[in-house]
Parts: structure tokens; C-alpha cells; sequence
């Protein structure tokens, strides 16, 4: 891993990508050891409106806790590829849920697709967990942490009866990203 590494995860409000960049930023700082910070935007509207979450990592202080060159950037919708999915460095990486977001931006990085939200609908039973196979797939598309800090920093967060829906979520999600990344 570079010595800085920036992620951003947009969707819509309510999508629980705040939330997963808050998972991840744990599973950096927390389980890992390194320095890690998220920040977060959304609109007035909150749901619904495009939010975004940006989590920078490093091995190093954190000396600007904005991301200003993206090193990989999730986008869940239109709205949120259209907003959010700029300033991703040469080389760098675009996941798209493929179901949402028909027009990618156009780059010098690698642009990904995924049904992330059908998948967490159809595969495991349950849409509101789109955002743990999100979180999943960026981590095994990148390798930011290791499988087994953003499974257990996931846990960390849910409540033990959702424990099981959740680790089912993201190991599929993760799965899914290793196979893009291959």
C-alpha cells in the first residue's frame, strides 16, 4: 500500500455508506495500527441526497484529512458518479453498482461494475445491507486492510442478532471485489 491511501464511497442518503466509511476508517486505525480519518458531506435532504464518505489511511500522520487525489471511489448512483466520482488519480479505481449507474465518468482509471445492490437483495435476502457488500468488494478490490480486519470491524458494529446477516454480506462482497481484481 502507498503511504497514503484515499478512498471515497458516495451513494444516496440512507445507503449506509457513511457508516461503512466509518467501518473502514476502524479497521485501518483500530485492528491495523495505522493512522486513518473519514469525513463525511451529504445534503440538506440527508435521504435520498447524494452524501459521500472519504477515508484516507496511512502508515504516517494524517497532515490533510480531505481526499484530494482518490485512489479508489465507490459510486451507488447516478447522482453520486455525476457528484463525487472526480479527482481519481491516474491508475486508480471506479466501482460502480451497475444497476444504478448507467453513465460512468470518463478517466485515466480502471472503472468496475457490480450489482451491489441486487446482490445483497437477491444473494442474501436483504437490500439494506448493500452497504457492508460494498464495503466488502472495495476492500478486497483494493487490499486498503485485510480480509479479516474489515470482517471483524463490520462485527464490531452490528448488533449480535445481525451479526451472521452481516459477515454473510461482506465475505460476498470481498469475494466478489477479489474476483475483479484478479
Amino acid at each position: 500500500m502507498a503511504e497514503r491511501y484515499e478512498l471515497r464511497f458516495s451513494g444516496a442518503g440512507g445507503q449506509g455508506l457513511i457508516t461503512a466509511g466509518i467501518i473502514l476508517a476502524e479497521a485501518a486505525s483500530i485492528i491495523e495500527g495505522k493512522s486513518a480519518v473519514q469525513s463525511q458531506s451529504y445534503g440538506p435532504e440527508a435521504r435520498g441526497g447524494a452524501s459521500k464518505s472519504e477515508v484516507i489511511i496511512s502508515d504516517a500522520p494524517i497532515d490533510y484529512p480531505k481526499a484530494t487525489i482518490v485512489d479508489a471511489c465507490l459510486a451507488m448512483t447516478q447522482e453520486a458518479a455525476d457528484k463525487y466520482a472526480n479527482g481519481i488519480k491516474e491508475g486508480g479505481i471506479l466501482l460502480l453498482d451497475a444497476d444504478f449507474v448507467q453513465r460512468a465518468p470518463e478517466g485515466n482509471f480502471t472503472v468496475y461494475r457490480l450489482p451491489i445492490t441486487r446482490m445483497a437483495k437477491e444473494d442474501i435476502g436483504r437490500e439494506i445491507v448493500a452497504n457492508v457488500v460494498a464495503l466488502g468488494a472495495v476492500i478486497g478490490l483494493t487490499g486498503v486492510v485485510s480480509k479479516d480486519a474489515g470482517e471483524e470491524a463490520v462485527l464490531r458494529k452490528v448488533p449480535e442478532a445481525f451479526k451472521d446477516l452481516n459477515k454473510k454480506a461482506y465475505n460476498l462482497g470481498y469475494t466478489k471485489g477479489k474476483e475483479l481484481a484478479s
